[in-house]
């Protein structure tokens, strides 16, 4: 290992600690600023459902698609509604725990 692989790593180490720093800061940052409006709410309301809402959609879409081309006894777009709700409800979740203050 040369003398500038020791350096370039010692450069990556600092960097990511900075950058980590600045991600603390951001965060303590905004949980300290714990007044948040109405609009704020009303935001965080209309990103969830969306959130909710384009994975079922999209589902619905592919499934009408493929009961178009593919008949048969399973439909394709009730699971697929199914399927896109499940994984739209799992993101709003995760959005939710992402902003909570106790994360």
């Amino acid at each position: 290992m040369t003398k500038n692989d020791k350096e370039n790593r010692q450069d990556d180490g600092e960097r990511m600690s900075d950058e980590i720093s600045r991600d603390v800061e951001r965060k303590l940052k905004a949980r300290s600023e714990r007044q948040k409006g109405v609009w704020f709410g009303l935001g965080m309301f209309g990103l969830v459902g969306w959130s909710i809402v384009i994975p079922t959609l999209l589902g619905v879409v592919l499934g009408i698609w493929l009961d178009e081309r593919f008949v048969g006894e399973i439909s394709w777009t009730l699971t697929l509604l199914f399927l896109g709700l499940i994984l739209g409800c799992i993101n709003a979740w995760y959005w939710i725990k992402g902003e909570s203050p106790n994360d």
